[in-house]
């Protein structure tokens, strides 16, 4: 446990340097890819590539120690695979991405991120978490997680329906954007908060930290992007939470 302890510790450092990263430099995706780059690589291949991990770790897991396994853990498995598997295997097939291009840089380091995250959250579910039974805890993470789930999904479809032809962008509305620019990251950071709750053990707590290094900056990023690009762009929208940031 000490050992594990270290690493999870060195886990945060390094979320907590790409924080302060990313709050001066974009990462390279999206509107903020450098389309003459000659480190680019097919959007939706690099989506799948770097998402597929986070499922195909925890089924290993599961199937290596699943005699071991109680059925609330098993539940725990099953929310995580029911994200990823979205994330890695439907989401990049909808969105309007076939002739986008990412850096590879990002593909590589999700790839890194999702290959450490998915083996420490399995580890500390399986040899680390008390799961005999539920509580008022369990099942308010249960809520908050499928309410995040909801509004990261339900704003990623305004925005997958809001280009043109021509591939402009345009200013997203309705829904949390009458509030804030990314309800989207805003959506799946209350998701993996509801996610800390549910596991409730230290490394589902730092992987909400980490999604908050990680999100954080993005809508920040994105927010700045938009006022650049809109001179109309809404006064009163906040950046990442609703009436507050």
């Amino acid at each position: 446990m000490f050992i594990e302890g270290i690493l999870i510790n060195y886990w945060v450092l390094i979320g907590l340097l790409a924080f302060f990263l990313l709050l001066f430099i974009p990462a390279p995706y999206g509107k903020f890819t450098n389309q003459d780059s000659k480190f680019l690589i097919p959007s939706r291949i690099g989506w799948i590539l770097m998402e597929i991990p986070a499922s195909l770790i925890t089924i290993v897991f599961v199937v290596i120690n699943f005699q071991a396994l109680n059925l609330i853990q098993l539940f725990l498995f099953l929310l995580w695979n029911l994200h990823y598997l979205h994330r890695s295997l439907i989401w990049p097939f909808r969105a309007k991405i076939s002739h986008k291009k990412m850096h590879i840089s990002i593909a590589l380091l999700a790839f890194f991120f999702n290959v450490v995250n998915a083996s420490l959250q399995s580890y500390w579910i399986i040899f680390f978490g008390n799961y005999e039974e539920t509580n008022i805890i369990f099942y308010s993470g249960l809520l908050i997680f499928f309410t995040g789930m909801y509004i990261n999904i339900k704003s990623d479809n305004i925005l997958m329906n809001l280009r043109t032809k021509k591939e402009e962008y345009v200013v997203p509305t309705g829904f949390l954007f009458k509030k804030i620019t990314s309800p989207n990251y805003f959506g799946e950071t209350i998701e993996w908060l509801g996610w800390a709750l549910l596991t409730f053990n230290f490394a589902g707590f730092v992987f909400f930290i980490w999604t908050i290094f990680n999100l954080l900056p993005r809508a920040i990023s994105t927010h700045k992007w938009y006022q650049s690009k809109f001179k109309d762009y809404p006064k009163n929208r906040k950046i990442f939470i609703p009436y507050i940031f």
